[in-house]
């Protein structure tokens, strides 16, 4: 049964639309288990209506004609109860409904299953028989995995216009956006760049072939290349490998002399296909054609297609390269977006950011906040290969992508841009105002940065200073570690820039979702492993590199603060502080004196929070990274898409370990501040302000509207807002008083209550 769901899964994520992968269901369910009939009904909400959409064993002439009430039959009570139903009398239940178009009258057993994605409801899937059973629990448990699986191939038609398209009303299609999460405010829009690692066949996208026979000549020179590359491991494998084991290069060059895989990739360059594109299609159908195979020495040769692929493909990147022109206005689109990617888009063509993976608090989010440009993040059912090239719309706001937009929708997010350059061009008159209440509270807005792109623009912003740069950066865009004096240039750079406004470096912050392609680390679970400070303490010739580089861009300077990330143990701490006295020392000796710059340390891990006190006293200031902290308190991975719901910094918990930090900083006399994404939140950052938080450090474009709510609220007005939220038990709560709070003052359009 296992074998029989992988291989239906595998042909529902290669259908090719929606119609496809119903048909695929219901023929697969009705072979798989026997039964007289397979049927798939599909909710429509706007009509409050379960649809039949397809069958295998009732009258087709009833699919899309047959409709029940959301209350109504046997399918409707399944939906209501979003349970399986499981009858061996159907017929006899007070909720069977007979449609006599169907021919059902004489199947009794039924079988009805919910088909729901992220707790919305989509459909049932029904199996029914003649012979009056009930069916087993193993027969349950298939159809239940069935429709799990079916549920995001419906959500995607519902988002990529799909369903309409079945219906026959396709004016609307193009109006309805896929979902995802907010990563950066704003909105953009331009056109679909995919972004795409090296050697990954699934997520070549689609593409014209600007000239077939110069493709047509690579693929056929990566045919050889790979040819000759497989009969020299099995020449240089032959004295070392057993026979058996050598037949795989055999195989392998069968597969590669194939007429079918040549020259259909070949055939479909021709017609027009790029490459890359062509090959990934055709190696889809082949392997696609092995899964299906009963025999199980067949199906495993599905892995070797998959491996050929992979290989013909990384021979056709290393020959061509990506050559693609990035267009004026370039929305990245990817499964996994990363930095590098995004860094070698010039910024000026960057319109917006769109990845399958990650949250609002993954990294490249926090950079995309950064460079000012909207992103949203988790949109889990992105098809990237039809997307090259689409005009889209980002939405940063809702978090929501629309794919070649209607008329309609292109007017309405003109008309945001518009409001938008207005708005900016109105928070300009702050610039040079204080962080500060009508009645005289005073908070520091510091800016955070991570390219040396960012600190013009963060001048231009009027922040009092850096509270936030992000070393990695350098490090995560070059091909190997950057050297003191490489560093050093950096990092005076920056200094120089803003003194005698303070800057606070962070140290090397790598692991987790930031990775280093010189430096792979590869872990269970990278969010709990090796990362930030416990990696660098255990690289103290890397970490040295980098401090003596910070102190050196200090002098003449003296606005360097330095801060430690990851902090979960004293100890840690204390070796930090170890280390940059021995760079102080090291710089002595070679008659460069530096002066101590002022020592802090992030607040990321609960294990920090609850012994704040001990590390106030060994530290100059503390800074809690918002991000990181919620992550770790509410056991929710900020990177997963389908836990997004679940991450908020306004849970009850992390507002209470917020407070306990501040109220340990007004203790020790020590300053606390704030730089994870809550410090960018205006709505938020109220809460912080009354909590006696110091500084809070944010994204550039977030910068002047929270200066602009600060200036706008009193603090007894904050004091009271902070008692009304702290005895909350739902984050959902909390943030409904910020946004009605917002509303109230008249802010409601400059801000939107976050996460």
């Amino acid at each position: 049964m296992l074998q029989v769901l992988q291989r239906i899964v595998q042909e529902v994520n290669a259908a090719r639309d929606l119609r496809h992968a119903l048909e695929i269901i219901v023929h697969r369910v009705h072979e798989a288990m026997g039964v007289n009939v397979a049927s798939v009904y599909l909710r429509d909400p706007e009509r409050g209506e379960y649809v039949l959409m397809a069958t295998l064993g009732l009258n087709p002439e009833a699919v899309g004609k047959v409709r029940l009430r959301s209350r109504e039959g046997l399918v409707g009570l399944v939906g209501e109860r979003e349970e399986p139903l499981n009858l061996e009398n159907a017929d006899q239940h007070p909720r069977y409904r007979y449609f006599p178009e169907t021919g059902e009258e004489r199947f009794h057993s039924f079988l009805g299953v919910p088909i729901i994605h992220y707790r919305r409801l989509v459909g049932v899937l029904v199996v029914q028989e003649q012979d009056q059973r009930r069916f087993e629990e193993e027969e349950v448990a298939f159809l239940m995995t069935m429709a799990a699986q079916l549920a995001g191939a419906i959500a995607h038609a519902e988002a990529s216009g799909d369903i309409v398209d079945l219906r026959r009303r396709k004016r609307k299609a193009r109006n309805k956006p896929l979902m995802g999460v907010p990563g950066a405010l704003g909105v953009g829009m331009g056109v679909a760049m995919v972004a795409y690692a090296p050697a990954d066949l699934s997520a070549v996208p689609d593409r014209r072939a600007e000239e077939p026979e110069r493709d047509a000549e690579a693929f056929r020179a990566a045919v050889q290349a790979v040819r000759a590359e497989v009969e020299d491991l099995s020449q240089r494998l032959g004295d070392t490998l057993p026979r058996d084991e050598l037949l795989l290069f055999d195989a392998y060059l069968r597969i590669l002399d194939s007429s079918s895989l040549v020259d259909e990739v070949e055939r479909r360059i021709k017609k027009g296909s790029w490459a890359a594109g062509a090959l990934r299609q055709v190696i889809d159908e082949h392997v696609r054609v092995f899964d299906e195979m009963e025999d199980a020495y067949l199906r495993e040769r599905a892995a070797d297609i998959r491996d050929i692929g992979r290989r013909l493909l990384m021979r056709l990147q290393l020959d061509a390269g990506d050559k693609r022109e990035v267009p004026a206005r370039c929305v990245l689109v990817g499964q996994e977006v990363n930095a590098s990617q995004l860094a070698e888009i010039p910024q000026e063509r960057l319109a917006g950011v769109v990845s399958a993976g990650g949250s609002s608090s993954s990294h490249v989010a926090i950079l995309a906040r950064a460079l000012g440009v909207p992103a949203v993040m988790g949109v889990t059912d992105l098809s990237l290969g039809a997307l090259e090239g689409k005009d889209v719309v980002v939405d940063g706001y809702a978090g929501r992508l629309y794919v070649e937009p209607s008329r309609t929708v292109r007017r309405e997010y003109r008309r945001l841009l518009r409001e938008e350059a207005e708005l900016t061009e109105d928070l300009k008159q702050l610039q040079d105002l204080p962080g500060q209440t009508p009645d005289g509270k005073r908070v520091c807005l510091y800016a955070n940065t991570g390219l040396i792109s960012d600190v013009g623009s963060s001048l231009n912003s009027g922040c009092e200073g850096i509270g936030l740069h992000r070393t990695e950066f350098p490090f995560m865009i070059r091909e190997r570690f950057p050297g003191e004096e490489e560093q050093t240039r950096l990092y005076t750079e920056v200094l120089s820039a803003l003194a005698p406004r303070p800057v606070t470096l962070r140290t090397l912050d790598v692991g987790g979702d930031k990775s280093l392609p010189y430096f792979p680390i590869q872990e269970e679970n990278p969010f709990l492993g090796w990362r930030g400070i416990r990696l660098t303490l255990d690289h103290p010739e890397i970490f040295l590199t980098q401090l003596r580089a910070m102190l050196r861009a200090n002098v003449g300077h003296e606005n360097l603060q330095i801060m430690f990330p990851m902090i979960s143990r004293v100890d840690e701490l204390e070796q930090s502080i170890a280390l940059v006295q021995r760079a102080r020392e090291e710089l002595a000796e070679e008659g460069v004196a530096t002066p101590l710059p002022k020592l802090g340390i992030m607040i990321e891990v609960p294990s920090a929070v609850f012994q704040i006190d001990r590390l106030m006293e060994k530290v100059d200031f503390v800074s809690v990274g918002t991000n990181d902290l919620t992550q770790y308190i509410l056991a929710v991975d900020r990177n997963n898409a389908r836990v997004a719901d679940l991450y908020t910094s306004y849970h009850p918990a992390v507002l209470l370990a917020l407070k306990q930090v501040a109220d340990a900083g007004l203790r020790h006399g020590k300053p606390v501040g704030v730089c994870g994404g809550m410090a960018g939140d205006p709505g938020a950052a109220l809460l912080l302000l009354a909590m006696g938080v110091n500084s809070l450090s944010m994204s550039v474009a977030n910068l002047l509207r929270v200066k602009w709510v600060v200036r706008s609220f009193r603090y007894d007005h904050a004091l009271r807002l902070l008692e009304q939220a702290l005895p909350m038990d739902h984050p959902e709560q909390v943030r409904a008083l910020l946004h009605d709070t917002l509303d109230e003052a008249g802010l409601g359009g400059l801000v939107r209550a976050g996460k």
